[in-house]
């Protein structure tokens, strides 16, 4: 059996990467054939390369990508990622476009049953394509330690590519406030710059507070593993969420996570036991005050997230279900 998996932005370092990747070595393990190809490259492709079934990452970018083929794959599957349902499906100049994409689909993958509920809600009759099943979780190898947190500091790690959508300055507003009482607080961001205007405006907050804030830039996925085993706590202040492959590695490193409370998030994260889940700023500022000042409390919830993410969201299991469901559609 041979599988396309078409991904966003692919090989630029970002969730969508990481998710594709970890299912692409683990269906090869099980002796499936893989091939990645990014649907917002700019080279002109006119149809993917000879495939049993296409595994489209993202309704909305993989929808546009078919547009521009000559040949359609006859068979393909979509994984919903995020801003797709929580965005595009509810944008009047997108949403047909991830209707299209949704009802031309032989199965409809979502990774939690909010999504699916959310999903058969708005569009009832793709009730029996749909399929649930959590993201795997393939922690990053140890890697080299090219980065060294300061001695007695607190650092917050936030793993994000900058876009608008990652709410970056308000994570680094809110650390600052913060600041004012516990001085030795530390913030370091990874990931590529996505957005330019975006990128501009945290490139400046990163400068002015820069005895503070460290910026590592992208950093090979094999490496994150060394980031992680120096982290205090990990932030994610997304607006928009699917299932974040990086609040996943987090919480397999035994870290707490502190998250914005949106769907994709609190589909992982149960608020006080396995993370933290915060609606308003002030909510952000207390539980963070938390993790600084109780070492027992990032310990607790940091133990049960590690125990959560074996327990549910095992990359071997995710490959077996993507090949079953492979299978049916072939059958």
């Amino acid at each position: 059996m041979k599988i396309v998996l078409a991904s966003p932005n692919y090989p630029q370092l970002r969730g969508n990467t990481i998710t594709v990747q970890r299912i692409a070595d683990n269906l090869e393990r099980l002796g499936v054939e893989t091939k990645i190809v990014s649907t917002t490259d700019d080279s002109i492709i006119r149809s993917f390369p000879t495939a049993d079934i296409v595994h489209g990452f993202h309704a909305y970018n993989f929808y546009k990508f078919l547009q521009k083929l000559d040949k359609k794959p006859a068979h393909y599957i979509v994984t919903i990622t995020g801003t797709d349902l929580n965005q595009d499906l509810f944008n009047p100049k997108k949403r047909m476009d991830v209707l299209a994409s949704l009802h031309g689909a032989k199965a409809v993958h979502v990774f939690d049953k909010k999504a699916k509920a959310l999903l058969i809600e708005e569009i009832p009759k793709l009730g029996d394509k749909i399929f649930v099943m959590p993201q795997g979780n393939q922690p990053s190898l140890p890697g080299v330690p090219h980065f060294t947190k300061e001695p007695d500091s607190f650092l917050f790690f936030l793993p994000a590519g900058i876009r608008k959508v990652k709410n970056i300055p308000e994570a680094i507003g809110m650390l600052q406030e913060l600041r004012l009482h516990h001085p030795q607080i530390r913030l370091w961001l990874v990931g590529p710059v996505l957005e330019e205007e975006e990128g501009n405006q945290v490139m400046d907050l990163i400068d002015r507070h820069k005895d503070w804030i460290h910026y590592l830039g992208q950093v090979p996925h094999e490496d994150m593993g060394s980031i992680y085993r120096q982290t205090d706590a990990v932030l994610n202040t997304s607006l928009s969420e699917g299932q974040p492959a990086t609040i996943l590695e987090a919480m397999g490193y035994a870290l707490p996570v502190l998250a914005s409370d949106i769907p994709g998030n609190s589909g992982i994260i149960s608020d006080g036991e396995t993370g933290l889940l915060y609606k308003t700023r002030n909510e952000f500022l207390d539980y963070a005050e938390k993790l600084v000042n109780n070492n027992k409390i990032r310990q607790s919830i940091g133990q049960s997230a590690e125990a959560y993410v074996k327990q549910h969201h095992s990359s071997e299991q995710e490959a077996d279900t993507l090949l079953k469901v492979y299978q049916q559609i072939l059958k």
